[in-house]
Parts: C-alpha cells; structure tokens; sequence
C-alpha cells in the first residue's frame, strides 16, 4: 500500500486542516486565507477543568473494580427509552467503543477514541454512529458517579471491554488514562463532501483499485466507520467489498488476520437494527431540535420493544447466541449457503438457505419468535476472498486461537491512538510489550552530561548539523497518536535513516560522531542526538549576545531494529517541513498549510510555531542548505534578524519561477537581497502571523525571542517524553 497516496502532479498530503471549510468567518469571505484555528483549538479557555487538574493523577486514584463492576450491571439493566437487545446492552456498548476506536487512520494519527471525540460533531452524527447517542446516556449514571477520575474516552472504551468479558470473552486487558477534549476536532479532514454517505467514486482514483483511496481517508463514504456493509456503494459483491476490507483495516495498522478477527469477533455479538421504514426515523443529534436535548434518530415505533429499534437499515443477528462469545459466527457463516435478502427497511443483507427454524436465534424481545440470521457483505468477504477463508478456517479449527487473537486484536483497537505502554494505567495494563506500541528500553540516566556536552562541542560538528539532526528526529513525533519523536533515536534505524528529509549523507555524518561519544560516556544516541542540538543552539545564543541555557533531561532510550515495525513507521515519513523550508515535491496544498499541519501534530501554538520557523532560518538550517528564507548577513546567530528585515519596509517582494519562490529586493536599487518561499513570507502576509512576526521585530524583544524559542524547542523535544508526564 502506498500509505502517502502521493504522486509529483499534487496529491494531497495532509489533513486540510489550513485551509478549513468555507463557513467559517474569514474563509466565507476570502476562501484563500490560511486559517489558523487547527492550532488554537482544545485550548485553557475551552478546558472546563482547574489549571491544576491532572487527570492521569485522577484517573490512578479510581477504584477501578467499582467502575467495571457498575459498568457490568448497568449491561443487563434495561430501560424502556431504548430496551436492550435480550435484555443486555453488550451489542451496544460494543458498536459505540468501535465506532469510537474505529475512526483512526494510521497515515496522520488523527481519528480513534482516545479523547472522547465521538460526543462531539460531526462524528456524534455520523449515519454510522446512529443511536449510540442512546449508549452514552445510559452511560451517564455511571459517569456521573466517579466525575473529574473517569474521562468519558476511558468510559466508553471500558465499556466495549467490560461487554465482552460479560459475554465470555477473556480480554487482553485494558490500560486507562486517555484526557477528555471539550469541543470537535477541528483538525481532522473527513473528506471533501457535502452529503452523507456521497458515492464512492468521490475519494478514490479508481475505485477498482481499493488502495487509490484519498490520503488520509480510510472510510469509503462520508459518515461511515469502515466499509458500506450493503456493498460497494451499496451494490452486493463480497469478493469486491474485501478488496475495500482489506485496505481500510489497513489504514487503521490492521494487517489480514486481525481484520478477520475482528470482523468476525466483533459480529459474534449483538446484532443489527433494521425493522421499520428509514423514513420514520428522526433526524441526527445535531439537526434535532433543542428539545430533543442531545438524542437524535427519534424512533416513533419503538414502543419499549428492543425489536423495533433502528440503526443501519440491516436487520438481524450474526449468530444463535447473540449474547455470548462464542464460534456461532463460523457455524452460521461456513455452516450453510446464503443468499441475497432485503431487511424490512429495504437494505441488502445475506440470509441462510434453508435453516430450520430451532437453529435461528429468537427475537430480541418476544423469545418465543425466530428470525433468520444475517450476514452483510463484508462478513460474505470472509467466506469469499481465500485469504479471509484461509484464516477463518484457522480460527475455526482452534477457537481458542481466534479468541486470544481476537483479544489482541480488539485490545490494539482501542489503545492503538495512546502511545507507548508508559501511557497506560491501571491493574489490567498487559506487561507484555507490543511491537505496535513502538516499545523503546529506559535510557541512562546517571551520565556526566557536562562531559558529553564539552565532547560534542569538540567534535567538529556544525551548528546546523546539531540543530537540524535533532530536529529531523523529534519532528516525527504526532500528537494524533503519540508516535514518533526523539525518544528511541529511531532516526538512525530504517526506514527513516533514508528518508529524503533527514539528509542522509548528513545524518550518517553526525550519527558517525555522536555514536561513539554515547558510547565513552555511557548515554544513549537519543539523548546524544538531543544533546547536541542543544549545544548547538547555546552556541548560537552566546553568537547573538546571550547567555541562555537550553534545558536538558537524561533518560532517552535506543529502540532497537527488532522493536520497530519498519513497514508502520513509512507512515510518518515527513513530505514536507517548512520549519526546515523543504517539500519532497509540489502537493496539491500550499507549502504554509503543510506546516501548519507538522505544526498541529507537533502540539505548537502559532506563536510557538513562528518563533521556531524564525530561529530555525537564521541558524542556517534549511534542507539542503537552501537559502530560502535565510534574511540575515549573520548566519548561524540566534537573532530576530528573520522578522527584522520581513517587516522592513526597505525591502519589496516579488514572486519568480510562476509563484514557486519570491525575491526580496531593495526598494530603492532594485538589488536582490534574499529570496524565500511562501512558508517564509506568509509570516508577513496573514494577519495573525504578522502580529507575532512583529513581535519579535521590536527592538525591546531580542531577549524575549531567544527565550521563546528555547521554550518552543524544548517542548518539541521532550513532546514524546512520557515517562516525565506527573
């Protein structure tokens, strides 16, 4: 799979997050504008909880047994304002922590439940997530009684957890800790339509060729999770919805045998909903009146009865005991032939042939009533593609295989987006080290770092090589899902040691140097690597007239070859850097967009973000050594000579090579004094950005400027240093 999805005529790289949707204020009236709202958003003005409030604190503190036990009794507790199926709510809670979980895609890390984001638009309205608007209330008793220690996002993944050890199954564990935003996630890009579950054709290239798929999209339409269970755009064919199977589970870091498993382990249980007319049904949580107080999906016809309930149009069980874990899906699914049906609601699903009537399950309500089984056409696809069967057939053999897989595999599921193991708390975390969790070794700490930091000064090597080799590994680090950064120096490792952005003739340079010097003083290359980025920085401070210490915290450990999954990380390969002012090659989006984005991901503010951008262009530390954006006579100085001769209006700027550069030129002689890029430039260009670019400017600000931006690289720095987190 390419998981870039690029290609040299502009292929989009990124989230769209700079450029957002043209309902906003300013992109309503000037659709160009570079919005920067990605980097302000989930913000201390947003946050309704004290400054001081840590919730990983918190959340240690929860009698984690009275919670799983309160979770397990409201399972089989039902309510009249939405039975549930059986008398047990499993079905349920199960679809809401997948459907929550199961919005990550790997390319960008953004997506998954690990904050809580299903209670927010556009997800909590997606046609896909109708009527778990339902769970998260009958959740809310439970929510409710342990407040601030229990976020919603560990809530509502317990709760899928907690189903499936009520149904039978032993689950692999259960690691809490995720921090709850308040309001969408504004930086995730959906897709580029306007209509709920838009044909197919709209986000791929071919839409025969399942891996043409948009970047970073994993979905096939607008409002689903996954894949259309009816079809390819709704048009039945098992051997072709597996093609669509197997690239979207991709993109979620499934690889063929936990796709399987968890397709077939997820529809073990519950069922879908189906019975009635889709035209009775109300509108989604956001459309509803103020009245409807948050629910959507109004159902005039449920009547109390569990029967009655709509979600997807589908309608029916997957196997005879739908409230218990057990290998009743294979029976079902290998054990008879099916054919095409219609559910009540008019949606395509499979039926069995010929089953008699004792092998059906009973109605969800009225026990003494059988209904045909179901199947949709992704479960077909496990029957159909011999790759799926190979592997069914695998699990059907050995149930207690499919089960332990399965609970791998949902385990993955809903801690994929919370990093490495450190990240986890409480009594059910796994102590084994999952290669998906990019485990990295503990780092030494008892090192004489002032004896290393006067062996790197030694060394020969240049400030922009310290600087930019520390940077090119900590750039990599995604808030989104916690990968990447510094920590591990998994920049020495394939496959990033090759990658076109980190310079590798360079790298394996400095990595030359540095090795050894990890090696005599008892440090880790990591903290080497960091090290020296930040001696190189100290000496471009004392070069600008300042005396500034950059802050340095031991502890960094050397992931090895064995614990990388080299295939995961191509993902995180950077296509563009504009703090480095570099593109692999022209995107369909702005070079200014694409920083935001590494911006985002990063965890900086615009004003950290300008600062970084600012310093990085007078210490010389372009790609290449282009010199782009370089607006200083004093290379390698820590100065504010970048927003000094930006603002200067001395200088004109004019573009050259079609827009694809500028040249800043003297006013009044005309003589090119510096050329830039439009990563540079936006700086004076956006309102915002000029605001801060003005800042550091000032002639009173020198001094502030070198502070800020020992701040901003330290944040990016230790942004993957979670042993340090409390």
């Amino acid at each position: 799979m390419d998981g870039n999805n690029v290609n040299p005529t502009g292929g989009c790289p990124i989230a769209h997050g700079g450029n957002t949707s043209a309902d906003k204020p300013v992109t309503k009236w000037w659709p160009n504008a570079l919005n920067l709202d990605i980097l302000h958003q989930h913000g201390a003005r947003t946050n309704p909880m004290d400054a001081d409030f840590d919730y990983r604190a918190a959340v240690a503190r929860l009698d984690f047994a009275a919670v799983k036990a309160d979770v397990q009794a409201l399972l089989t507790d039902s309510q009249d304002w939405w039975p549930a199926d059986w008398g047990h709510y499993g079905g349920l809670m199960i679809r809401l922590a997948w459907h929550s979980a199961g919005s990550y895609r790997v390319q960008d890390g953004r997506g998954g439940g690990g904050h809580g984001n299903i209670r927010f638009a556009p997800l909590n309205s997606w046609p896909d997530n109708a009527s778990l608007d339902k769970a998260r209330r009958l959740l809310w008793p439970v929510k409710k009684k342990y407040g601030n220690a229990l976020s919603w996002a560990d809530l509502i993944l317990l709760s899928g957890t907690v189903a499936y050890e009520s149904m039978g199954l032993k689950t692999f564990g259960f690691g809490f800790g995720r921090e709850d935003i308040w309001g969408p996630e504004t930086d995730v890009y959906w897709g580029s339509e306007r209509e709920w579950l838009a044909p197919s054709e709209n986000r791929y290239a071919d839409l025969e060729d399942a891996a043409t798929l948009e970047n970073p999209l994993s979905a096939v339409h607008m409002g689903l999770i996954y894949v259309n269970p009816e079809g390819v755009n709704g048009t039945p064919d098992p051997a072709r919805t597996a093609q669509h199977v197997r690239e979207t589970f991709a993109r979620m870091a499934m690889n063929d045998e936990e796709t399987a498993a968890l397709t077939c382990g997820g529809h073990t249980v519950g069922k879908a909903h189906g019975r009635g007319a889709v035209g009775n049904i109300g509108v989604e949580p956001e459309a509803a009146g103020i009245e409807a107080q948050g629910f959507g999906w109004s159902n005039p016809g449920l009547d109390g009865k569990a029967t009655n309930a709509f979600t997807s149009g589908i309608e029916g069980a997957w196997t005879r005991e739908p409230t218990k874990f057990d290998m009743g899906y294979f029976d079902y699914l290998f054990g008879y032939e099916w054919r095409l049906a219609k559910s009540p609601a008019g949606a395509h699903q499979w039926e069995p042939v010929d089953m008699p009537e004792e092998e059906k399950p009973v109605d969800p309500t009225d026990p003494s009533v059988r209904h045909n089984p179901i199947m949709t056409d992704a479960d077909m696809a496990m029957k159909v593609d011999p790759v799926y069967n190979d592997i069914c057939q695998k699990f059907r053999a050995d149930p207690a295989y499919f089960a332990d897989t399965f609970a791998r595999a949902w385990f993955k599921l809903t801690h994929r987006d919370m990093g490495p193991r450190v990240n986890y708390i409480g009594p059910d975390v796994p102590d084994e080290d999952l290669i998906w969790q990019d485990p990295i070794p503990a780092g030494p700490t008892s090192y004489d770092i002032a004896a290393a930091k006067a062996r790197i000064a030694d060394s020969g090597l240049t400030i922009a090589e310290m600087v930019a080799t520390a940077w090119d590994s900590a750039r990599t680090f995604r808030g989104s899902d916690m990968r990447g950064g510094a920590n591990g120096a998994r920049i020495r490792l394939a496959p990033q040691k090759d990658w076109d952005g980190n310079e590798p003739e360079r790298l394996a340079k400095v990595l030359g140097v540095l090795g050894p010097i990890a090696s005599e003083t008892g440090a880790s290359v990591a903290d080497m690597i960091v090290l020296a980025g930040g001696v190189g920085l100290e000496r471009a401070i004392r070069a600008a007239g300042f005396a500034t210490e950059v802050p340095f915290l031991p502890g960094r450990g050397d992931a090895t070859d064995a614990g990388t999954d080299a295939a995961s990380f191509d993902v995180l390969e950077p296509l563009a850097d504009g703090f480095r002012n570099w593109q692999k090659t022209r995107y369909a989006v702005s070079p200014e967009e694409m920083l935001l984005d590494r911006a985002q991901l990063l965890g900086l503010t615009a004003q950290e973000m300008t600062v970084l951008v600012g310093g990085l262009r007078v210490l010389g530390v372009n790609h290449g050594g282009s010199a782009h954006g370089v607006l200083t006579d004093r290379v390698g100085q820590l100065t504010t000579d970048f927003f000094v001769n930006l603002t200067d209006m001395a200088n004109s700027w004019h573009p050259v090579d079609g827009g694809e550069s500028y040249e800043i030129r003297d006013r009044k002689s005309g003589a090119v004094r510096w050329t830039a890029t439009s990563a540079d430039l936006v700086f004076g260009s956006n309102s915002v950005l000029r605001a801060y670019a003005e800042v550091y400017a000032q002639d009173d600000n020198h001094e502030k400027f070198v502070r800020d931006f020992v701040a901003a690289w330290t944040k990016v720095m230790t942004a993957d240093r979670f042993d340090l987190a409390g």
